[in-house]
């Protein structure tokens, strides 16, 4: 996690009675400013106390070598870690005692003379050493113990120490902006003394509630959490003030760490993506991230470790099938490295990192900024995630039903957008299917905009016991008792699948159907239970699996579970723009690129990093004669295979467009010219 400072190719500042005067001579170079960025590298090293040859081999001869070879647009380098220990001289906080030469300082020369940007690397809340050197700066729990990691927000520590310091390294060396890391994903339940005295003055209340037992909870995680964005926009609006040209995140903010409409005003959003779980944390990621109507990028790692090891360095081939994750959702991309404690980068890591960038900018052209053509909404609920979620913010365990749905969605080839409620609102009509992963609560607004939706001849697919009940009264069917946890196996084909777990019995009243079934054991030869309905309400069709499917899904990904929830899928969207046959392992967007050019990109998962205890792809296996069929509503005036090119094979016939892939490695983009 990470925070960076962008260069401005200006001149120096001149600071006078608190008063910014500057100079606006740019070099023969500008940097692309973060909106149009793509492709970007990371350098953190979270200095510590017991540092002591930071920067002693930063060498503008390595960062040319990088820069040639890599030609990233933007670097973030290393400024303040979680430790709060800086790496360069600052007269402001705690400079690392191990500072042997100014890296920032090279960075910023070799940089500017490639006309790259260069942004800072800065842990925000997270910073050891300044709430040990100040404790009524620090967080506290309920007890009254305080954190010897942890700012509070409601606190001096923004204004004595991050504003002051970012000022500083900003102006310094002319950044282009900062990539704060240690933000949302970091921040703590905060009863400190000034946390106490603003909710009181908000609620009047003078004890505050400790978990969800209390009946005050969802008001006090309500209040926190507003405190962080307020904390949040306080310092990017400072640093806007001194700075407009300062472009600035706060990593994680307004993902799906924090799934509400953008109110601070950052200039782009960012999130360094699990290090092992890389696919599966960017697939659900960037589908969220691409509908929040700002430019965004997501950094993978280039290096992970097993139990008990160091770091070992990724394959370019595992960090383009990363990357290709990104990319076919419209994103940018950078990837993480370390360099050594004294700021070598080893040439390994500047080649691989080349190979990734040479397979980003083949695709960029018809990647980067791209939109998607809307089949089938998936709904990350806020409503449901902020009353099930226990910290102030982040993901954890809190999206395994919306991870199942999207897994057994985008195995049987659905090109799958994930949105929250106020991004699904103003463009449900778009979507000829929208599911909803076993959310369990939502306002009684969006509800009645999703019950309209289905009347207007929308379909809607329920999958799970919990957003089925909220649907009840338009189901056609009647609840019998309370769900419960019970023994089950669903049938699809001639297998079977366990899925135990919560289950609603129901029973049927008229005009619904029974579209699944579910059974006490692996003797089917009885009459099964209800297990998924489908009633028509209006214009539309409303499916309703009862069950854990999606949940069951996320932890076994049993081929039987996914083909009997695409049964009740094919049942409410049987026509798929696009539509392809290829294994499970190949996954589609369907998009339109930024010249309007309908396009399909085609993901290869296989071999993808899953395991703890596999954590390299060293090879991807090919698929060839990948057959494709896109509805278009004329005869295309070229069809092309970005970025092999070369001729296709394809033909068009009453709408459809058919087409054969010779062969798909990692990922391509099937671009139509109509």
């Amino acid at each position: 996690m990470t925070i960076r400072c962008a260069l401005l190719i200006l001149t120096p500042f001149l600071l006078l009675n608190g008063s910014r005067i500057m100079t606006d001579t740019p070099t023969a170079k500008t940097p692309l400013p973060r909106k149009e960025a793509f492709f970007g590298m990371h350098f953190d090293l979270h200095p510590q106390k017991t540092d002591t040859t930071l920067g002693a081999e930063t060498s503008a001869e390595n960062i040319a070598h990088l820069l040639r070879r890599v030609k990233p647009d933007y670097v973030q380098y290393d400024c303040k870690g979680h430790a709060g220990y800086t790496g360069y001289p600052t007269q402001v906080g705690t400079p690392s005692p191990g500072i042997v030469k100014d890296s920032l300082q090279i960075w910023r020369e070799v940089t500017r003379e490639h006309g790259v940007g260069l942004y800072i690397h800065y842990s925000g809340v997270w910073d050891s050493v300044a709430v040990q050197q100040n404790p009524d700066w620090a967080k506290q729990d309920i007890s009254g113990t305080k954190s010897q990691d942890k700012a509070s927000t409601f606190g001096d520590y923004v204004d004595r120490l991050l504003i002051p310091q970012l000022k500083e390294v900003c102006a310094k060396y002319e950044l282009d902006g900062a990539w704060v890391d240690g933000e949302c994903w970091a921040v703590e339940w905060d009863y400190s003394p000034a946390a106490m005295a603003a909710w009181q003055k908000e609620t009047g209340e003078t004890t505050a509630p400790k978990d969800r037992s209390d009946a005050r909870w969802a008001t006090w995680k309500a209040f926190q959490r507003k405190q962080f964005e307020r904390y949040l926009a306080h310092w990017v609006d400072s640093l806007h003030a001194f700075n407009p040209k300062l472009q600035l995140t706060s990593n994680w903010m307004y993902t799906t760490f924090a799934p509400k409409p953008i109110e601070a005003k950052l200039d782009f959003l960012s999130g360094d993506y699990s290090p092992s779980g890389s696919v599966d944390t960017a697939r659900i990621e960037a589908r969220y991230i691409t509908s929040a109507g700002m430019p965004w990028d997501l950094m993978a790692w280039g290096f992970n470790w097993g139990q008990d090891q160091g770091h070992s360095l990724k394959s370019a081939v595992h960090l383009q099938q990363e990357a290709a994750v990104v990319l076919m959702q419209g994103g940018g991309f950078q990837i993480y490295y370390q360099p050594t404690r004294s700021g070598y980068l080893a040439p390994e890591i500047i080649e691989t990192a080349g190979q990734v960038a040479d397979f980003c900018r083949a695709r960029q052209a018809v990647s980067h900024k791209s939109r998607s053509v809307p089949q089938v909404a998936l709904l990350l609920s806020s409503e449901t995630f902020w009353d099930r979620m226990d910290s102030p913010f982040g993901n954890w365990g809190v999206y395994d039903e919306l991870k199942g749905a999207l897994d057994m969605l985008s195995a049987q080839h659905y090109s799958v957008d994930i949105l929250a409620e106020h991004q699904l609102l103003p463009r449900l009509q778009e979507y000829p299917l929208v599911i909803l992963p076993d959310c369990y609560k939502l306002s009684d607004s969006f509800r009645d905009a999703l019950l309209n939706y289905v009347k207007s001849g929308g379909s809607l697919l329920l999958l799970g016991e919990k957003c089925a009940r909220l649907f009840e009264p338009v189901l056609n069917v009647t609840l019998e008792g309370a769900p419960q946890n019970m023994p089950a196996e669903i049938k699809s084909g001639n297998t079977l699948a366990n899925v135990n777990g919560v289950w609603q019995t129901v029973r049927l009243k008229e005009n619904a159907q029974a579209v699944g079934f579910r059974y006490g054991s692996r003797d089917t030869r009885q009459e099964g239970t209800i297990a998924a309905t489908l009633t028509a309400h209006g214009a539309g069709k409303i499916g309703a699996v009862w069950g854990p499917l999606a949940l069951n899904y996320h932890r076994s990904h049993h081929p039987t579970v996914r083909a009997f929830t695409g049964e009740i899928v094919k049942k409410l969207f049987p026509l798929p723009i696009a539509q392809i046959e290829a294994p499970a392992s190949v996954e589609i967007a369907l998009r339109r690129t930024p010249k309007g050019e309908l396009s399909l990109h085609l993901l290869n998962l296989s071999n993808v990093q899953r395991a703890d205890r596999f954590l390299h792809s060293e090879e991807i296996t090919p698929l060839s004669n990948l057959k494709v069929r896109l509805q278009t509503s004329k005869r295309p005036k070229a069809v092309r295979w970005v970025p092999e090119g070369g001729a296709l094979k394809w033909q068009w016939s009453k709408g459809w467009l058919s087409v054969t892939l010779p062969s798909l490695k990692v990922h391509g983009v099937l671009v139509v010219e109509e």
